[in-house]
């Protein structure tokens, strides 16, 4: 799990740049949560709504599956959080009114959350040997499911297991050091009793 710094409209070039690393790890999420405070304006949502879209597909994170997180609920009394969300509903990806200090709707947020991990598929990719390497392995290990890591000469080869957007976000990865990406099709044949 990773949290990135709040996207702001007109965020200066300084501010962007120093925080490049944290935002360039959002390409490698399985799921992204967009937390909004569903308490400000409808306007202000809106706005903020749309700056943080804007980001997601600047740094090219646009593919990953998002769930929307409408904090703040237990602010507003009378349906007023209900009636935003109805105005909110077109703009804002699969919504999810919760209360984080009152934990109120967040058993819906976990099954949102689990659901999209209900997908997982295998891939195998070959790298290599190189100084950048090793680093690029460690996370792999930290942020997906390995199933088997088999080193050559001067090759390594990885079996792993992920959701399919958070693998797309590795073969670009694994391009980019110029090595090789296969998707591992799941097995569909009869299992023998």
């Amino acid at each position: 799990m990773t949290d990135t710094v709040g996207f702001i409209d007109r965020l200066p070039l300084t501010l962007i740049e120093a925080f490049h690393s944290t935002l360039e790890e959002t390409i490698y999420a399985d799921l992204i949560i967009l937390v909004l405070d569903i308490s400000e304006p409808l306007q202000v949502i809106e706005k903020k709504n749309t700056v943080c879209l804007e980001t997601i597909d600047r740094i090219g994170a646009s593919g990953i599956p998002l769930i929307t997180a409408l904090n703040k609920m237990d602010l507003l009394q009378n349906g007023e959080a209900e009636k935003k969300l109805e105005k909110l509903i077109k703009a804002v990806n699969n919504p999810i009114l919760v209360s984080a200090l009152r934990r109120l709707n967040i058993d819906k947020l976990r099954m949102e959350i689990a659901k999209r991990f209900s997908d997982q598929i295998q891939a195998k990719f070959t790298l290599t040997l190189t100084d950048e390497t090793p680093k690029f392995l460690s996370w792999v290990h930290t942020n997906t499911k390995v199933k088997k890591e088999s080193y050559l000469e001067k090759t390594v080869e990885v079996v792993l297991e992920g959701e399919p957007s958070f693998l797309e976000g590795i073969r670009n990865r694994v391009e980019k050091l110029n090595g090789d990406f296969l998707l591992i099709p799941n097995d569909t044949s009869p299992k023998q009793t």
